[in-house]
């Protein structure tokens, strides 16, 4: 279920979500909850979507704060309630993380807290808690919180008019999350770019070079619409195998979705037909 959240893969995950969140209030158990709506609020937030992940983020928020869960949804809280404007519940959610924040005292928690504190600041009072965040989670192994920072710092330089400067940190940070299969995070990351006039990546032959024959077979499949399981079936294998491939593929390709594949890989879908079904005795 968090798997599925740092991945944006909303049509898998919700309904998860949604499942567990019900089995977990029905035995009375709160660290559940808090952990399943934070995961909903992560999954949200992750899509660009803070309308949607401020509820389950303000229920993630309530559990008592000596449990890290909690922390964890007042991180997503801040992020959506400042992406839908609601300064003060914002605020009042960054005082309550400074408190542990502190005391733990790591780059980590210093990291979080600065790019947390960033996105209550006004005007140039915000871009020194960026770089301090950048840097201090730059310095631990929590590449996704790094590549959050980065993302966030990007999308503000975008919106202070500063695009040169923007490119450089949503670069880095869709480079980040399609490394780790956050796509959700890494598409943010693509649309922002995007609005600053510069493409993700530009795709060339040495980056197609660089699949492996199944995974260049399986990228040419999905490239003509086909699903994962009429994959698997031409190919012998399972859909979870296809799926395993096709985030190789993405990740090599610096691409975060298949519709994406059909400039990745021109030759594939300007073929006049697509590759025949395969037999057994091809094998």
């Amino acid at each position: 279920m968090v798997f599925g959240a740092w991945q944006g893969r909303e049509e898998h995950t919700l309904p998860l979500i949604e499942a567990t969140l019900s089995e977990v209030v029905a035995r009375g158990e709160g660290i559940g909850t808090t952990v399943t709506q934070w995961a909903n609020a992560l999954l949200f937030n992750g899509l660009g979507r803070h309308e949607d992940a401020l509820a389950p983020a303000r229920a993630a928020g309530e559990y008592p704060r000596e449990l890290a869960a909690a922390n964890w949804g007042l991180v997503e809280l801040i992020e959506s309630a400042a992406g839908c404007g609601a300064t003060d519940l914002a605020a009042d959610a960054l005082k309550q993380l400074s408190e542990m924040t502190q005391a733990s005292g790591t780059d980590w928690a210093l990291g979080v807290e600065a790019r947390s504190r960033a996105l209550v600041s006004e005007g140039d009072a915000a871009e020194p808690l960026y770089r301090e965040a950048i840097e201090r989670l730059g310095r631990t192994r929590v590449r996704a919180e790094h590549a959050r920072a980065r993302l966030l710092y990007g999308e503000w330089l975008r919106r202070e008019g500063r695009r040169l400067d923007a490119r450089e940190q949503l670069r880095s940070a869709h480079e980040l999350f399609t490394a780790m299969g956050a796509e959700g995070f890494g598409e943010r990351a693509r649309r922002a770019l995007l609005a600053t006039g510069e493409r993700a990546r530009k795709y060339t032959v040495e980056a197609r070079d660089e699949l492996t024959p199944q995974e260049a077979q399986i990228a040419r499949l999905a490239a003509h619409q086909q699903t994962n399981s009429a994959i698997g079936a031409q190919l012998l294998i399972s859909p979870r195998t296809v799926e395993w491939h096709l985030r190789k593929v993405f990740t090599k390709l610096g691409i975060t979705s298949r519709r994406e594949l059909s400039e990745a890989l021109p030759d594939t879908v300007h073929a006049t037909h697509p590759p025949r079904r395969i037999s057994r005795n091809d094998q």
